[in-house]
């Protein structure tokens, strides 16, 4: 979609973007209450978010690292996993003492305790996969979706904002953020200091798909009730009547329309309706998911194999970057044997390998890891953040999870023809060659990546989360992912190691 930093209409993956702010760029950048999360952190990589990840523009120091080799120790896997989800699940324990949200990000990234919805729908997702000993965590963040739903300091209408404060500190300016997620008098703590105040169909999508898998486990109708609502918020509010249809992007922090369409949102769009039908027998659902099918169907390549990224003005398909997203995740909603190739074309098209050995790797000495990476463009960007030049061959680390949950879902048992930097691996039990392959270099990164970051405070568990990025990357619309752990990332992981699909029933 749109490049322009300021231009909301141009923002297909708002949710996504991983740009800390800089103290220079707080007192000089827009009008916060109108942008969206990503306008805002692609404004610039942050210094402090850097530079306490030992980070600098010749490469990586990685000062708190173990000693690392091209067979560098292994995460620690799911048990890993789940303990850096439950510590950024009851971050600030003292203070949330209900319902509450996860911090997206360890506090390196320099977005102090924010928690976008979307991760902690993940997270839900993630721990409903996990079983019943993860089922009371899963519970806690429902309840804390439910709460914003219906405690917005503003609207009654059923939205959630992108994201939410759930602890105190203090701004870039020096303003004092004291609370936890739920404020003095009641209402959600939204995340007015970094211009989080927006509502994006896709995270409304996912929270709304996150409730009704924790209806199909626990059967609490408030979890029902709840997506339902998000239900009826996005068919009132973006139902699209321009010529691609669909469902349009959502409203900006002013409650101001975005005309732009997503194939990413729309496919989220898809599975949130189709479950709605399933869970409440009402066809009003089946004619919106119908809708959303439409326009995601109308992004495909037919020639390439591949989705486009969706359009700007609901008239015209934008024809580049080419995300990884819509590939991966229309398997996993659709599973339709005729667009299946998608992934094949992921696969191909995005594969990369970061190397310590190469200039703007920010690997420590010695390690390579392979996967796949954000979008076409981030393949041949020559962007820099602060000063900081990207990897081209920076591994997506979230993406390369939900390519393996969706290999593993297609159950892809084709072993490659060993051009491809996973393939010539050895398989293991559970899974493809690619699947496990693809697994286990999250799991290298999980060990290797992220050590001494900390939480609200806390230390994180050793070899726990899952970094959003092997080294800095450039996404193709204007922001960047980083080498810090991430809620996203680390919740895509279990799902993926456990052969889930959080977008169909009994997925999970």
């Amino acid at each position: 979609m749109g490049r322009d930093a300021d231009d909301l209409a141009g923002h297909t993956h708002w949710r996504r973007a991983v740009v800390p702010p800089t103290e220079s760029d707080v007192p000089i950048a827009p009008d916060r209450s109108t942008l969206s999360r990503r306008t805002f952190l692609s404004v610039g990589a942050g210094t402090l978010g850097l530079a306490a990840l030992g980070i600098g523009a010749g490469g990586a120091s990685a000062a708190h690292l173990p000693p690392p080799s091209d067979t560098a120790l292994f995460g620690t896997g799911l048990p890993g996993a789940y303990a850096f989800l439950d510590v950024a699940s009851d971050a600030y324990p003292e203070i949330n003492t209900g319902p509450r949200l996860a911090q997206s990000y360890a506090d390196e990234l320099g977005l102090f305790s924010t928690a976008f919805v979307y991760d902690t729908a993940l997270a839900i997702c993630a721990y409903l996969a996990g079983g019943s000993e993860h089922r009371a965590s899963a519970r806690a963040l429902g309840d804390g979706l439910v709460y914003a739903l219906e405690h917005d300091p503003v609207y009654s209408d059923g939205r959630l904002r992108q994201a939410y404060n759930v602890g105190p500190y203090v701004f870039y300016d020096g303003t004092p953020q004291p609370y936890g997620f739920v404020l003095p008098d009641g209402a959600a703590n939204v995340g007015s200091q970094f211009g989080f105040l927006g509502t994006a169909v896709g995270d409304m999508a996912w929270s709304g798909i996150a409730l009704l898998q924790l209806y199909e486990t626990t059967r609490d109708s408030r979890y029902r009730s709840a997506a339902v609502r998000i239900g009826e918020w996005i068919t009132t509010n973006t139902w699209s009547t321009s010529p691609l249809g669909g469902f349009s992007l959502g409203v900006d922090g002013a409650d101001v329309s975005l005309p732009n369409a997503s194939t990413e949102h729309n496919i989220d769009c898809v599975s949130l309706f189709t479950l709605l039908r399933r869970w409440t027998r009402d066809d009003r659902w089946d004619l919106a998911a119908g809708h959303a099918r439409a326009f995601v169907l109308g992004m495909w390549n037919d020639v390439e194999g591949y989705f486009y990224t969706g359009t700007n003005d609901g008239a015209a398909v934008n024809p580049s970057p080419i995300p990884l997203d819509p590939q991966t995740w229309s398997w996993l909603a659709l599973r339709s044997t005729d667009h299946a190739e998608a992934l094949d074309w992921a696969v191909e098209e995005l594969a990369v390998t970061d190397s310590a050995a190469v200039e703007n790797s920010q690997l420590p000495s010695g390690l390579r890891l392979s996967g796949v990476t954000f979008s076409s463009e981030s393949l041949t960007s020559l962007a820099s953040y602060n000063g900081l030049p990207v990897d081209q061959q920076g591994v997506w680390l979230e993406g390369t999870a939900q390519l393996a949950a969706a290999l593993a879902d297609r159950d892809h048992e084709g072993g490659g023809t060993g051009d491809r930097p996973w393939a010539a691996r050895t398989p293991r039990p559970g899974g493809s060659v690619e699947v496990r392959a693809l697994l286990g270099e999250i799991k290298r990164a999980q060990g290797a990546l992220g050590a001494g970051q900390v939480m609200g405070g806390v230390a994180l568990p050793e070899r726990s989360g899952i970094v959003a990025a092997s080294s800095l990357l450039d996404s193709g619309f204007g922001f960047g992912y980083f080498q810090v752990q991430h809620v996203g990332a680390t919740s895509w992981y279990a799902m993926a190691e456990q052969h889930a699909n959080p977008f169909q029933p009994g997925g999970l």
